[in-house]
């Protein structure tokens, strides 16, 4: 594999990951809980603003309650808990209006509830649970891209036909290693592994969900908020599915 030309095809995009790699890495350094809140909602948002879109929802009172939602979440012990009662919260308002409108609640399962999980992560586990799943994800989608590129033939899904199987187990092996490394620093081994190759393969879905999303809205990137990397979603989209399992793995076995 030429290494030098794929990257000089890609320089945008490395350079734009690099900038965010030192981002990430400033913030985990300090591991402050209002600034990784803070950090966290602000990609909530763009996040959330981006799904709306592609859901095809203008009502601006969504954010307003977004945003409170993540208010709560910052006081609130636990979190993701506040999932339940977005959806009681919604389907009481469609069941008084008589109005069944599911797509109203789409931005509030996606992103929302994998927002809050990721919250919940960093409060539950700490910073160093937070690094441990960024490593497991990163690793698949690099791991996924370069087994890909090298050696990959086989299609992996009509929803995006450039994943290959080989990148994508590639990856898949790739991750649960790397993971398994770093998280027997936290847990056993057993359940590093568990946990790695789960989130992994977990996470592949969550890049496939999002290519369907934007099929199905008519778009290639689900915004330009990264030159070369698209949209907040486009970045986050392995960890909304990856970070859900983690944190309903370690509460249950760790």
């Amino acid at each position: 594999m030429n290494f030098k030309a794929i990257f000089e095809s890609n320089k945008q995009r490395v350079t734009t990951g690099l900038a965010m790699i030192v981002c990430v890495a400033g913030v985990a350094l300090l591991d402050n809980n209002l600034m990784t809140w803070a950090l966290l909602g602000v990609a909530y948002l763009f996040a959330f603003h981006e799904a709306m879109a592609l859901f095809g929802i203008s009502d601006n009172k969504y954010y307003v309650y977004a945003l409170l939602l993540w208010l709560v979440a910052y006081i609130y012990p636990n979190p993701d808990d506040l999932v339940y009662l977005i959806l009681i919260v919604s389907l009481s308002i469609m069941a008084y209006n008589k109005q069944l409108n599911y797509r109203l609640l789409a931005p509030f399962l996606y992103p929302t509830i994998s927002m809050l999980f990721m919250y919940a992560l960093y409060h539950d586990f700490g910073m160093k649970i937070l690094i441990w799943l960024v490593i497991v994800v990163a690793s698949t989608d690099m791991g996924a891209y370069f087994v890909g590129k090298s050696i990959g033939k086989t299609p992996f899904s009509p929803t995006s036909p450039n994943k290959t199987l080989e990148g994508v187990l590639g990856g898949i092996i790739i991750a649960s290693v790397a993971g398994t490394f770093v998280g027997t620093f936290f847990v056993s081994f057993f359940l590093a592994l568990l946990v790695s190759f789960s989130v992994s393969a977990t996470s592949v879905f969550g890049d496939l969900f999002e290519s369907l999303l934007k099929r199905e809205a008519g778009i290639k990137d689900s915004g330009n908020l990264f030159p070369g990397h698209g949209g907040m979603l486009d970045r986050l989209d392995g960890y909304l599915f990856g970070v859900v399992v983690m944190v309903i793995l370690l509460r249950g076995l760790a």
